[in-house]
């Protein structure tokens, strides 16, 4: 059987690059060669143990972008109904869910009870730190069209599809609501996209960083306010010198650090609503006053695991705006398959904006 490599996780804070075997796809799958795996916030806490458990050993990435190397006997199309063939370029949802559990079939919700984020190294596997993805059946996969660059869709990562799941979970944006976006990472900035595309009136985006920060105003931010330096009581006088005193009808928690939340809680508007995005990977403890929810009429969701849907809402969206938004500069650092220990230190250092994997170098 010949084999490739791939990026292993062979336990905590253990990176090693592995050769590993190619498998044909099932009849009802794909096999993908990957073009770029997105480095995502989320695997430093996945190396690092913060995540939890994992079943070791495992291949890492859940970002791909990648060209179909084979398909199953009996694949056709992608999961949306587009015709598919050899080569073409195909982005996925890296969750192998069950369709036959009460999250799938009834509440039509992911994560679901039997719902799969990683394979063991040894067996076919779609990690995206890898030459290879191979897709089992049921994952859903969708065709990017030809003239999409595969850093314009991995620049963003599952970022984006979090946000547009995020923004569902929370009732969505109307035009001329305002939006505050607790950090400017890929998460923070893909909040912004999708605000500044839904007609949101003003975008107010708060990160210590100088650079996120002018990429969030180049994505549609209308006002940024620096973490360093200020108190947040200055922040909240500043927004709501913004928006008025009914204050954001939106904030969007994107920041993965706790003490973001009960900031995010203060900052809620009247009749405002709070979505928590990024503290998927924050272990730990955050006061807040209850009062505030019942004063404010209050509305706060979580929001993780986008659903397929949000894939392929994320493969449009960058099809429709990858010429007018600078997307694909927002990838500034790429690295090797054998380079993915400094791929993730250099996310846990924050100097990136995003980082990915390219097997061809």
């Amino acid at each position: 059987m010949p084999v490739a490599r791939a990026v292993v996780l062979a336990a905590p804070n253990s990176v090693e690059t592995w050769d590993v075997d190619i498998y044909d796809p099932a009849p009802t799958g794909v096999l993908v060669r990957i073009v770029v795996g997105g480095v995502c916030g989320s695997d430093s806490h996945i190396v690092s143990g913060d995540a939890g458990e994992m079943p070791f050993p495992i291949i890492l990435g859940h970002e791909g972008v990648g060209r179909i190397e084979k398909l199953g006997a009996d694949i056709t199309t992608d999961c949306a109904g587009a015709p598919v063939e050899v080569g073409d370029l195909v982005y996925w949802a890296p969750i192998a869910l069950c369709h036959r559990c009460y999250s799938c079939t009834v509440l039509d919700n992911t994560p679901c009870e039997n719902s799969q984020f990683f394979e063991r190294a040894d067996k076919p596997n779609w990690g995206s730190y890898a030459d290879y993805a191979w897709l089992p059946p049921g994952m859903a996969f969708y065709r990017v069209p030809d003239h999409v660059e595969p850093e314009a869709l991995a620049a963003l990562g599952c970022a984006l599809p979090t946000a547009l799941r995020g923004f569902e979970q929370a009732g969505g944006i109307q035009c001329n609501q305002t939006v505050v976006v607790q950090g400017a990472g890929p998460v923070g900035l893909s909040a912004v996209l999708v605000a500044s595309l839904s007609g949101a009136a003003e975008i107010i985006v708060i990160d210590a960083s100088d650079t996120r920060l002018a990429i969030a105003r180049s994505l549609g931010a209308t006002a940024t306010i620096s973490l360093t330096g200020s108190s947040s009581e200055q922040r909240f006088n500043d927004i709501y010198g913004l928006t008025g005193p009914s204050g954001p009808d939106l904030v969007v928690e994107a920041a993965g650090v706790l003490d973001a939340f009960p900031e995010g809680v203060n900052l809620i508007g009247q009749h405002g609503r709070y979505v928590v995005l990024g503290l998927w990977g924050a272990m730990g403890e955050s006061a807040i006053q209850p009062r505030l929810l019942t004063t404010k009429n209050a509305h706060i969701v979580g929001a993780t695991f986008p659903k397929p849907k949000h894939y392929y809402g994320t493969v449009q969206l960058v099809a429709r705006c990858q010429d007018t938004v600078p997307l694909s500069a927002l990838v500034t650092h790429r690295f090797a398959l054998e380079d993915a220990s400094a791929a993730l230190d250099a996310i846990r250092s924050g100097t990136v904006v995003k980082a990915v994997i390219d097997p061809a170098l």
